[in-house]
């Protein structure tokens, strides 16, 4: 049968492509190991020539070769021309200091240690001997109270921003670096994230709003009234830089880079059961868990709260803020006045709140039987004066 003419010169002429193609210095390709000869490695780059790079980039902690043939690798192109190619996973510390300038000119991520804080931000070491600097700004994506403590010690990728003065002048940025990397894992993500969603991840920050947690290459945001179902008012107590984490999503804003996350939505809801136990009209010892000025929030049970309105807590007289008479952490007695489950709305009283209506009653019953008494005490007064010019009368006429 004759070969199909169409696809026969889309073959050649795609393998023509590629026999001859050349690649560009800083560009990134996946290369097949083919070849290991003592400190080289050959590839297969899918060009004409093999490619070569040094195998050292490879030997793991335990000093051996953690690659063979056959392997698939991503690699960086360093030079490009008639006598070869020369190839780089990435420029690492122990890296031969020649290969920096083209390392600057192909956009080549290299490896080194953030040695020292220094006047502006960090002085850092590459190639084993090679100084160069990173300010604050381009250290991380993230911001950081504590710098120094953060990044000293580590060990990082970096492009190089400037090579001047025969490579004695260095100014790297690990920013520009983790934005374009994290550009590649935000596309990643638009395509399989979706709200509803469970996901993995690690805390990467704590702010006084909420947690940033790193859910593969991209921060998204836990805001305080997701972290859980009762009010969490020191998140560094309960959480650590590292911790893994499950969270839900809960908004995408691919425009604005805005991943809203909730961990309270993965944890049982406490209400359904608590509620269940109470009722109106019945009596709870609660723990006063904060004040606004419109009342005092009692915790019932655990993510389970009531308000006692600041207009319950005078005992009769007026207060302008509940601090007046409770404090946070304080025990009290309250009574359920109403429930309304739709709204998770809790309304409180004192256990021996009396309103203004019965005090006012109370008063009038009290002002009552005070008059009544103090009538009837005024008749047996009169009575017995009455009584006493009677008898003196009386006594008169005796012969």
């Amino acid at each position: 049968m004759a070969p199909d003419n169409d696809s026969f010169e889309a073959l050649f002429n795609a393998s023509q492509e590629t026999s001859f193609s050349t690649l560009s210095p800083g560009q990134k390709v996946t290369a097949t190991v083919v070849g290991i000869d003592g400190e080289t490695l050959f590839l297969d780059v899918g060009t004409k020539s093999e490619g070569i790079m040094e195998a050292s980039e490879f030997i793991d902690e335990n000093g051996c070769l953690s690659v063979t043939v056959g392997d698939r690798i991503e690699v960086y192109c360093l030079k490009s021309g008639p006598s070869g190619q020369v190839f780089t996973s990435r420029l690492g510390a122990g890296s031969g200091g020649a290969h920096l300038e083209e390392a600057w000119h192909g956009g080549i991520p290299v490896h080194g240690l953030v040695k020292a804080e220094i006047k502006g931000g960090f002085e850092v070491t590459l190639s084993s001997s090679v100084r160069a600097f990173c300010p604050y700004s381009q250290i991380s994506l993230r911001r950081t109270e504590n710098p120094a403590e953060e990044f000293v010690g580590l060990q990082l990728d970096f492009l190089i921003t400037r090579f001047e003065a025969g490579g004695r002048n260095i100014v790297v940025s690990a920013r520009a670096l983790q934005e374009e990397q994290r550009r590649q894992k935000k596309e990643e993500l638009r395509q399989t994230l979706s709200e509803g969603q469970q996901v993995e991840g690690t805390v990467s920050s704590i702010r006084p709003f909420g947690l940033f947690v790193d859910i593969g290459g991209i921060d998204g945001l836990v805001p305080l009234a997701e972290i859980g179902w009762s009010r969490v008012e020191n998140l560094a107590e309960l959480f650590r830089i590292g911790q893994p984490i499950t969270t839900i999503v809960k908004g995408l804003d691919w425009d604005n880079d805005r991943i809203s996350l909730s961990i309270k939505e993965t944890l049982p809801d406490p209400w359904h059961e608590a509620v269940a136990d109470l009722a109106t009209g019945s009596n709870h010892t609660g723990t006063v868990s904060r004040l606004a000025p419109f009342g005092a929030f009692i915790t019932l049970a655990p993510g389970v709260d009531g308000l006692l309105h600041v207009s319950k807590l005078g005992q009769g007289r007026k207060i302008n803020h509940p601090r007046e008479v409770v404090e946070t952490g304080q025990q009290i007695e309250v009574v359920i006045e109403s429930i309304d489950p739709e709204s998770r709305r809790i309304s409180l009283a004192p256990a021996d709140y009396q309103s203004p209506e019965a005090v006012a009653e109370e008063e009038k019953r009290q002002l009552q039987s005070f008059r009544a008494t103090h009538r009837q005490t005024k008749e047996n007064q009169s009575m017995g004066s009455f009584g006493a010019l009677l008898k003196k009368q009386l006594d008169r006429k005796k012969p």
